[in-house]
């Protein structure tokens, strides 16, 4: 398969190996392709989501999840939605030089910053590529509060900065975990930590005094619907006090890649998953309008809200991101070189 995690097992005449977490092990046939744009934020106007601005310093996915609503993107650069999204990999070099200018440009006003809107943030080309670690630092720099969405177990290398940042700015972090079975994750998101290994990111995060919650996304109607209270659950133990869900979305080139890979992993149940997915959109797989895209309507979508919300109600879990709730305003920009001798006139 290309693109598949390295399968090469340990030389017996080697006394030292090292032990990758699964979803982190160095992958072969991945390509990065470097972007060369000059912006590095993007402003999000939907009145589905609750914050305004967005970074994205990866586009692609080595997680190769068959239900990414982002791989239509990769369609605008010329490549595919199938493989290519999940093997060649652009990556903006330049992003922690380029949010260092948005920041210093007179139009920032410190808003709270999310990483990542479209794909993870803390993907395996992060551990090479170092991209988001840097935008972090730059954050911290200028002391602006940042959201982080992520499945990836990689976050755990930059709590100490993280715990810097949440103490300066504020920092929330949301971690994504659809299934709580780990067979059937396995299949739809193969190069994933698992979500027994997710919820021990959630204990770490939590441990070291950072706000973490859970997001359940997406919800599979017929497939995880029924895992949600064991999810919230689960990352209630470990210490998300926060959680989100979003349904299944799949937009034009996402719907077949989806589909083929759900009839191989579940032949018998793929039908139905996307029969209760079409009840909740008026039959189709996807309905682009605002308002209906990150929910959907009728009984089917209905039920998966009271599901989720009567527990994460019990749990006492805050339905809210912190990119949605007002902040304490804490930017400010950080003297230039030179600056500081101006004081001694």
């Amino acid at each position: 398969m290309k693109g598949r995690a390295q399968d090469n097992p340990v030389s017996r005449f080697e006394r030292v190996s090292v032990a990758y977490d699964a979803g982190e092990t160095p992958l072969v046939g991945v390509t990065f392709i470097d972007d060369a744009s000059r912006t590095i934020l993007s402003r999000n106007d939907s009145p589905d989501l609750g914050f305004r601005w967005s970074l994205n310093a990866y586009r692609g996915c080595v997680h190769a999840c068959a239900y990414c609503y982002a791989r239509g993107y990769h369609e605008y650069l010329g490549l595919g939605a199938g493989t290519d999204h999940d093997t060649r990999i652009v990556v903006k070099r330049d992003a922690p030089a380029l949010l260092r200018a948005a920041f210093d440009a007179p139009s920032w006003q410190g808003e709270r910053l999310l990483m990542s809107g479209v794909t993870d943030c803390y993907q395996p080309a992060e551990a090479q590529l170092q991209l988001t670690r840097g935008c972090l630092e730059v954050c911290l720099a200028y002391r602006n509060p940042v959201g982080l969405v992520t499945k990836a177990p990689l976050i755990e290398r930059d709590l100490p900065l993280l715990r810097e940042l949440h103490r300066e700015a504020g920092v929330e972090v949301r971690v994504s975990i659809p299934f709580i079975d780990a067979a059937q994750a396995r299949a739809i998101e193969p190069w994933v930590a698992t979500p027994q290994r997710r919820l021990e990111t959630v204990a770490r995060l939590a441990d070291a005094g950072i706000p973490v919650g859970v997001n359940v996304a997406p919800v599979i109607p017929g497939l995880t619907d029924d895992q949600v209270p064991a999810i919230l659950e689960a990352a209630h133990r470990a210490g998300a006090r926060s959680a989100g869900w979003v349904l299944l979305r799949l937009p034009g080139s996402v719907a077949p890649v989806f589909e083929q890979r759900l009839r191989e992993a579940f032949p018998q149940r793929a039908d139905k998953v996307l029969s209760r997915l079409r009840q909740t959109h008026h039959g189709e797989l996807y309905d682009v309008r605002f308002g209906h895209r990150r929910r959907g309507d009728g009984p089917v979508a209905d039920a998966i809200a009271l599901l989720f919300e009567t527990t994460a109600r019990r749990l006492g879990m805050d339905q809210g991101f912190g990119v949605e709730r007002e902040e304490r305003q804490t930017f400010r920009r950080p003297p230039r070189a030179g600056e500081q001798l101006k004081l001694f006139g």
